[in-house]
């Protein structure tokens, strides 16, 4: 059957049902299905889908955490040829409700945690279908059940082609709203492709899930994995305590986290020489990797090939790679940062000048090709992101990058506001934007300031005041956790440049001092 599916996203599931049926397809603590489980399972629920909404539903919300039931439900929504949109519920109800109505969510699967946070969602009208394995929300709460029965299980999943799309996934914009994602089957067909020719995965192989499903990360895990008929594992908080432990006990042989997670295993102890003798392949990608990050990495694992992988959402996950050398990357390498590589084949770019010219050798990167996303849900969004030269329309990074004369390109950093902070992409423009409808905020401004443990945020601003942690109970009820500052720091004023403009370059150093002396 996979092969009448070679181009679909969940193809790749079909592959892996016919490598390891009876094999574990996902593994979250003590819960696990097999991959013949699963696909029983999501071919039901997709019946169940397709019988109370248009068919194919335009979207589908998987309202979950990392559970067993969140993971079928990424299959079922991609089974009944929806576009699927992975809601986080520790999110705000206010951003999951904005979230599931620019992309059309016409049904929501909602494991345990996702029922608890549904009364929120669906407010008072309750009239969105929701699939709930997880129980429902409770007494008191006015909602639609899709009752999942036998008579309606698909016989197979329905047909898609490779311009549909397959899921949205949601970035932090300036505008103060999230932008959300389009990537379709075309752009994850062209992007695993590529992944099977660089890698051998095989079906002995167990892949870690760090990443959040909300986080584009965690469909190359999934999808790698389930392309080979391998297991990925969720992996708890809890298990940074001791990881080394925690992927021998679970068979871990890949595994994929931003670099922050190099310094929280330090912290705990867990990088000694030899301690993840398991692992075949390690990627790190989400932020900058340092070279002494990638090091101390091989030292641990030194049966392990390390990579540093780098791609914006708009590109399908990650565009480019860079194989570590102890040798060969430290000479490549800008500031102590492990280069980003190659763009992956198939891909043309070129280096953006300020002067608004093709740059020679360091430049904002301009990328186009297969992997590059159709658009935003709002078009409106796409002003500034996209630049067409002749008749070829090019993603904008914002990432600058110079050449390093052997074919690879070395990064140097944003070029505009936006940040990343434990692997999230956040726009510094929403905080701002969220900060100033607070209590006694008039003017505001972010910042990022090395320290550590990775990026932390500090916020500046101007007005009467008020305590930080009203400020940030104010601020989480619109913003992810990962969004909420570190500090908040009132100014009698903000600092402004000769131009008459803010600062920004006197906060940061600000920030940075700050941090430097938190250490």
């Amino acid at each position: 059957m996979s092969g009448k599916f070679e181009h679909a996203l969940h193809g790749r599931f079909l592959r892996g049902l016919a490598l390891s049926p009876d094999r574990a397809a996902v593994r979250v603590g003590a819960d696990e299905i097999t991959y013949a489980e699963a696909h029983r399972l999501a071919l039901r629920w997709a019946g169940a889908l397709l019988e109370h909404g248009p068919v194919p539903p335009k979207a589908v919300g998987v309202l979950a955490a990392k559970s067993v039931h969140a993971y079928v439900g990424i299959l079922a929504g991609l089974y009944a040829g929806a576009t699927v949109v992975p809601l986080q519920p520790a999110f705000p109800a206010a951003r999951l409700r904005a979230m599931a109505d620019a992309a059309g969510v016409a049904a929501v699967i909602a494991d345990e945690r996702g029922c608890a946070v549904l009364p929120e969602l669906l407010g008072a009208g309750g009239d969105l279908p929701v699939l709930a394995p997880g129980g429902g929300p409770g007494e008191g709460v006015t909602w639609t059940p899709i009752a999942v029965e036998d008579r309606h299980a698909l016989a197979e999943p329905r047909p898609v082609g490779p311009a549909g799309i397959a899921y949205v996934l949601f970035t932090s914009g300036s505008t103060g709203r999230p932008k959300g994602v389009t990537i379709t089957h075309g752009n994850t067909g062209h992007y695993f492709r590529l992944l099977d020719a660089r890698y051998d995965f095989t079906p002995d192989d167990v892949f870690t899930q760090v990443f959040d499903l909300n986080f584009d990360c965690a469909m190359f895990d999934l999808f790698c994995a389930w392309g080979a008929g391998a297991t990925v594992v969720a992996v708890p908080p809890g298990a940074y305590r001791d990881m080394p432990a925690f992927c021998a006990e679970q068979g871990v042989t890949v595994w994929f986290s931003t670099p922050s997670a190099v310094s929280l295993i330090r912290r705990t102890g867990g990088l000694r020489e030899g301690a993840f003798p398991g692992l075949r392949w390690s990627f790190f990608a989400g932020e900058a990797l340092r070279c002494e990050d990638a090091a101390d990495w091989e030292r641990a694992a030194p049966g392990s090939v390390v990579e540093n992988l780098y791609g914006p959402t708009e590109l399908t996950i990650t565009v480019s790679g860079h194989r570590w050398s102890a040798e060969l990357t430290p000479r490549l390498a800008a500031n102590g940062v492990v280069p980003i590589g190659r763009v992956h084949d198939g891909h043309e770019h070129f280096l953006l000048g300020d002067d608004g010219g093709e740059a020679e050798t360091e430049g904002e990167l301009c990328i186009s090709g297969p992997q590059m996303t159709p658009g935003y849900l709002d078009p409106a969004d796409n002003e500034g992101r996209f630049l067409r030269r002749g008749s070829r329309l090019w993603y904008r990074t914002g990432d600058r990058v110079r050449r390093t004369g052997e074919g690879e390109l070395a990064y140097l950093g944003r070029l505009d506001s936006q940040v990343q902070v434990q692997g999230l992409r956040i726009e510094l423009a929403e905080i701002e934007h969220a900060l100033r409808s607070c209590s006694g905020v008039e003017e505001a401004v972010a910042v990022g300031a090395p320290a550590a443990g990775g990026l932390e945020l500090y916020a500046f601003y101007t007005g009467a005041g008020a305590p930080p942690a009203q400020l940030a109970k104010e601020l989480r009820a619109v913003l992810p956790e990962q969004m909420i500052p570190r500090r908040f720091l009132r100014l009698p004023e903000m600092p402004l440049n000769p131009n008459r403009k803010i600062d920004r370059s006197v906060l940061r150093a600000r920030a940075a001092e700050l941090a430097g002396n938190a250490s």
